[in-house]
């Protein structure tokens, strides 16, 4: 996830992707809430480096947000512990009921924290309210299928879809546009601040904010009126602490002044925990990609630049794909943290096949210098050719910077590229890379729910959240296809067929996959739950003592 727009995209960005700022630790200190990490069996300290962008689900589509967003929100459809399949949340039942029309009954006596009930029209204003918004940096794309919400009654809502037959649309009610919000809160077509939202007390997840101190601070306590899929939390309080250093994280968790800690430690610093006996190392399934997009109008070569040609374009980003050495990135950065990714759908997924393995490098996976050196040739493409490559410092870990240093020494060791790296803060990177500044950048993808469709869809469609000007009318076609194919056969040889085809195209340049890691204190149980192929991380699965 990461963060989109309408009529045909469905999409995140780190993920979706995402990490984290500031805490000075005398901001944090032990006596936060609950007194420190070493706190009662009714209380727990999680700490993570994620930042959050807004509470506001219309406004943001990142993996910090949205990790927020899990725990208090509800949602019409969710994933039980350990599945990647969605099952009704505070719905009673969800059912195609017409080949377009998805019908949903609520259950019966729904409140949000503050008292006010939740009823049909709640529902029907948050699908309303994302659509009109349409922010930028928010999730609307995944909706592009919705043509309209209508009430029936108080505890029964219809979703008329555009295409029939949408085999991906109750996953995206669990997904970031899926959140059901508070009509008396929150704004119908302007974002609503993360102090009003708290100060109304709009929840009605598993959790409400008690206190909000962004990307500083958050604590929770457990919703009583929540009668969602996920049931009531094993812990009552939990206090979330955002780190702007990992490694002052693994010094706190490994200290036990923080119970959990999840997102994102090193992966020489998650080694080197894996043999430290006051803590456990805990890993689940990850959907976690990471990629470099091309942006199509600034790229060398690109559409709005003086010397705009897209076959000598193309080939820029063919030699790129025949340079990049993934096991090196995956064994020297990541510490086999993450491994490589030939893919544009994560292995473990139904449909997932490895079309950049076959079509760049030497096909087993090394990289190829004379075939990069050869696509160049073929198009006239002048070497060394000037990259401007940018990555965020602080939004996908605290390894970014010694992945794209030796990205751009693959890059450059051929003599076929002059690479320019250079580094933004995630809040002014998040703007400035869909307003065409970054002719090439890093994005991290957290699955906004577990199908092949979350990896096409956002990133492929020509109205995509990358907003890099691509635009295949033949893929954009077939993506729409899959969604809505029931056969699934058939379904599956569409999504084989559509990597196949962006492999040529190479809008977006994948090149890792991740795990997901979470280093607790001895005394915490249940977060083997929760790392789960759903790549949600509920606070509420997690005890202590």
């Amino acid at each position: 996830m990461n963060s989109v727009s309408r009529s045909g995209r469905r999409a995140l960005v780190a993920t979706a992707g995402i990490t984290a700022t500031a805490l000075a630790l005398s901001a944090c200190g032990g006596d936060d809430g609950d007194g420190g990490g070493s706190g009662g069996g009714d209380s727990l300290i999680i700490g993570t480096t994620d930042k959050i962008t807004t509470i506001d689900p219309a406004g943001s589509y990142d993996n910090g947000s949205f990790a927020v967003m899990n725990q208090v929100y509800p949602f019409l459809m969710n994933t039980p512990l350990g599945s990647p399949d969605v099952e009704p949340d505070i719905a009673e039942s969800a059912e195609f009921t017409s080949p377009t029309e998805y019908t949903v009954t609520l259950k019966d006596g729904l409140t949000f924290a503050n008292g006010n009930e939740l009823t049909a029209s709640d529902v029907k204003f948050s699908f309303d309210r994302m659509v009109a918004i349409n922010d930028e940096s928010g999730p609307a794309s995944l909706l592009y299928n919705l043509e309209s919400t209508e009430v029936v009654d108080d505890t029964t809502v219809v979703f008329n879809l555009k295409s029939p037959d949408d085999q991906v649309f109750p996953q995206i009610l669990s997904s970031p546009a899926g959140p059901i919000v508070d009509e008396d809160v929150f704004a119908a077509d302007a974002l609503t601040t993360d102090q009003e939202i708290v100060d109304g007390n709009a929840f009605a997840g598993p959790y409400a904010i008690t206190n909000y101190d962004q990307n500083n601070l958050v604590s929770y306590e457990a919703f009583e009126g929540y009668q969602g899929l996920l049931g009531a939390p094993e812990t009552e309080t939990v206090n979330v602490r955002y780190y702007a250093d990992a490694s002052n994280l693994k010094l706190d968790v490994q200290e036990g002044n923080v119970d959990v800690a999840f997102r994102s430690l090193t992966a020489t610093d998650v080694e080197d925990l894996r043999g430290d006996d006051s803590v456990n190392v805990v890993d689940g399934p990850g959907g976690e990609i990471r990629y470099i997009t091309f942006n199509f109008n600034t790229q060398p070569y690109g559409a709005t630049t003086p010397e705009a040609d897209p076959a000598k374009a193309l080939a820029v980003r063919q030699a790129a794909a025949h340079l990049i050495d993934r096991e090196e990135l995956a064994d020297q950065v990541y510490k086999g943290t993450y491994t490589p990714l030939y893919s544009y759908v994560p292995e473990g997924l139904t449909g997932a096949v490895e079309p950049l393995l076959e079509k760049y490098g030497d096909g087993s996976g090394a990289p190829d210098a004379e075939a990069a050196a050869q696509v160049l040739q073929a198009a006239g493409v002048q070497t060394p050719v000037e990259l401007n490559l940018q990555y965020s410092n602080d939004h996908y870990g605290p390894s970014s910077g010694d992945e794209y240093a030796l990205i751009k020494d693959q890059l450059e060791s051929s003599g076929l590229f002059t690479v320019n790296l250079q580094t933004t803060e995630w809040v002014q990177y998040s703007e400035d890379r869909t307003a065409d500044v970054y002719p090439a950048y890093q994005l991290g993808w957290f699955p906004d729910y577990s199908d092949a469709d979350n990896y096409l869809t956002p990133f492929f469609l020509t109205e995509n959240f990358l907003g890099n000007h691509y635009s295949d009318p033949e893929v954009n076609d077939l993506i729409l296809q899959q969604a809505t194919t029931t056969d699934p056969a058939e379904r599956e040889a569409l999504i084989e067929q559509i990597q196949g085809q962006v492999a040529d195209d190479l809008s977006t340049l994948p090149y890792l996959q991740g795990a997901q890691v979470a280093v607790t204190g001895t005394d915490v149980q249940g977060a083997e739950d929760t790392l789960d192929p759903s790549f949600k991380f509920r606070y509420g699965a997690l005890s202590k003592g």
